[in-house]
């Protein structure tokens, strides 16, 4: 059975689009959100001598060029950890981030930094990308990084690259990023190839949606 590449929910009052690959996309403020990119990790690994493929950088950027040409946006908002360390800041890295940045030299960036971000320095000046510390407030949202408690807002957050566990008979496993939404929060997965990830159980209240073979599947009730 074939699966949308996107599921519309409501979520605070608005409709938010959860997309099949790792995103939200907000209608009504055609925005874009985005959370643990982590530009250069992969880098940053091989700097220390692992092992890591390469390209990772180039392929997120592809697939972030992909939604862009697929959902009207004015507005990227970024929910932490863009850039996962140091080396990010410069070398390869910042060349293909600069480059995708002038050919979207009209697009609002907007960076609410996690912990990483805060480790790795704010994104350099010439990639125009404003910087916010989390909880950043807009419309009934909180953003933030990580899964703060914010009475009377409803919290977008990543931070804990979410996935879920399908079970098979036989002791088949199969992972998949995800999102959960239950009262009060969302956790984004993790936008990056590569990242891993923390499994979250289904439970009262909380109802999750899984993302696998470019469609998103609402995979447990609340």
């Amino acid at each position: 059975m074939n699966s949308p590449p996107y599921l519309a929910v409501e979520i605070a009052g608005e409709t938010l689009w959860l997309l099949a690959d790792k995103a939200i996309y907000w209608p009504a403020e055609q925005a874009l959100l985005i959370a643990d990119a982590h530009f250069g990790k992969a880098a940053t690994y091989r700097i220390l001598g692992q092992p890591v493929p390469h390209g990772t950088t180039a392929r997120n950027l592809q697939r972030l060029e992909v939604m862009l040409a697929s959902y009207p946006t004015r507005q990227v908002i970024l929910l932490g950890d863009f850039l996962h360390a140091r080396p990010a800041r410069g070398g390869s890295t910042l060349a293909a981030l600069r480059e995708w940045r002038q050919r979207h030299a009209a697009l609002r960036i907007l960076l609410v930094r996690g912990n990483h971000d805060r480790s790795a320095g704010d994104p350099a000046a010439e990639l125009d990308i404003q910087v916010v510390s989390e909880p950043w407030q807009m419309g009934p949202f909180a953003l933030c990084h990580e899964p703060l408690d914010c009475p009377g807002l409803h919290v977008l957050a990543g931070h804990l690259h979410p996935v879920f566990v399908l079970r098979g008979r036989g002791g088949d496993r199969l992972r998949m990023p995800c999102f959960s939404v239950e009262r009060g929060i969302t956790l984004l997965p993790a936008f990056g190839e590569f990242t891993g990830g923390m499994v979250i159980e289904a439970a009262p209240g909380r109802v999750i949606y899984g993302s696998l073979d470019a469609g998103i599947w609402r995979i447990s009730q609340d």
